[in-house]
């Protein structure tokens, strides 16, 4: 199989670019590409297209998307997550204690044996079903359907040609405009309260009364299920204003996009597939200017006594055929060999596409092509159909190719 989408469980620290590069090396191929970038403090799934199946991963990368997070409540940071420094707001002693009395009512803090704890300490920390009461409400009131978001200015946004991040980094103003994103899905899956350093973002929460944290967080477990260009730490950020306490990311795992899903996805919106996992390296090396630079890369998690040609047939016994991608980028239309052939030289046919649809996959499927160009079959996959052309609509009755698929 030369052709088709390897599904690869990113590792924590290392660039969507340093997966594509290892699944380039191990395939021996140069026809790699991804649909949709994970940050390096971002995990979970890097849809990763080889060979034709790389023309569909701009249509995967449009596709709705889940992820799994941790947003910390109290503190904010220059990039909205946990790799930005933090910013220090006078005011936010007022502001949590302010918020915290809002939230206690007539609850307070209640250990594991049911005694209540100490008042005082109920009146900083309302209990974590509390929290959780007027999280979920938030969310609910201000968070959920179709909403506007102003993407982070550490952004790979481009404007003017350069990237939102390239400019923040020179010091320049960097002013994005909002833009409508769609939200179906945003739960609250655990609250825990405590207390964090001031100056490191991402420290660990310890106990409430941990006399060396500095300042009273929450940690909010959520499941997103989102449009495609939805910043999650752009939520993060907005529900900590919107509470007033300020919020970052601390954590970011994608588990699905589109119909494509990992084992620990939990939105019920996809089919799981077959996830390669993988780990981060650390590598030395002397640059051109005589300087040691120490970074990340990542590795495949392949068997180690596999090399070679073997590593790339155990990857390739893995990977979604083209058929498969195909099926989860788009609609589709099944077509015989004749209709494939003329797709092939650019002729329409008649065939009508669904009102709501604007393009879709012309396919000859594996039980019904006959072409000697067609590859051999895997065990439970598709990997004999013919993807022939992405179609778009001519007229009212008749089809024409957009993209074309030769044959191999």
């Amino acid at each position: 199989m030369s052709d088709g989408l390897l599904i690869v469980d990113k590792p924590l620290g290392v660039t969507s670019f340093d997966a594509v590069a290892a699944v380039r090396g191990a395939l021996h191929t140069k026809k790699v590409g991804h649909a949709g970038t994970l940050d390096p403090m971002a995990t979970g799934m890097l849809v990763i297209g080889f060979g034709r199946a790389t023309r569909l991963l701009q249509y995967i990368v449009e596709h709705d998307k889940t992820y799994e997070a941790t947003i910390r409540l109290g503190m904010r940071t220059t990039t909205d997550d946990a790799e930005g420094e933090t910013i220090i707001d006078p005011e936010a002693s007022a502001q949590w204690a302010a918020l915290s009395e809002r939230v206690a009512g007539p609850e307070t803090e209640t250990d594991e044996t049911g005694d209540s704890g100490d008042s005082a300490q109920a009146a900083v920390f309302p209990t974590a079903r509390a929290w959780r009461g007027l999280i979920e409400r938030t969310i609910a009131e201000r968070f959920l359907g179709d909403i506007e978001q102003v993407p982070n200015t550490f952004s790979a946004i481009k404007i003017n040609g350069k990237r939102a991040y390239d400019l923040a980094r020179e010091g320049r103003d960097v002013e994005l405009r909002s833009r409508p994103v769609h939200i179906a899905e945003f739960s609250v899956l655990d609250v825990r309260i405590g207390r964090t350093s001031s100056v490191l973002a991402g420290a660990p929460l310890v106990a409430v009364d941990e006399a060396d944290a500095t300042i009273p967080v929450i940690d909010v477990d959520v499941r997103v299920s989102c449009s495609s260009g939805t910043y999650i730490r752009a939520l993060a950020r907005d529900l900590g204003e919107t509470l007033g306490v300020g919020g970052h990311l601390t954590r970011l795992r994608r588990t699905r996009v589109g119909r494509f899903c990992l084992p620990d996805d939990r939105s019920g919106l996809g089919t799981t597939v077959q996830a390669i996992t993988a780990h981060a390296e650390q590598r030395t090396f002397t640059n051109r200017e005589g300087e040691t630079i120490t970074r990340a890369r990542c590795v495949l998690d392949a068997p180690e006594e596999l090399s070679g040609e073997e590593r790339a047939d155990w990857l390739l016994a893995r990977a979604v055929p083209m058929g498969d991608a195909a099926r989860g980028a788009m609609p589709v239309i099944e077509i015989d060999d004749a209709e494939a052939r003329e797709l092939r030289f650019g002729r329409r046919l008649e065939r009508r596409l669904a009102k709501d649809v604007m393009q879709a996959a012309a396919i000859v499927p594996a039980t019904a092509g006959t072409s000697d160009q067609q590859s051999e079959t895997l065990p439970g996959s598709q990997a004999q159909d013919d993807v022939v052309a992405i179609v778009e609509r001519a007229n009212a009755h008749q089809i024409k190719p957009s993209v074309v698929f030769p044959t191999e």
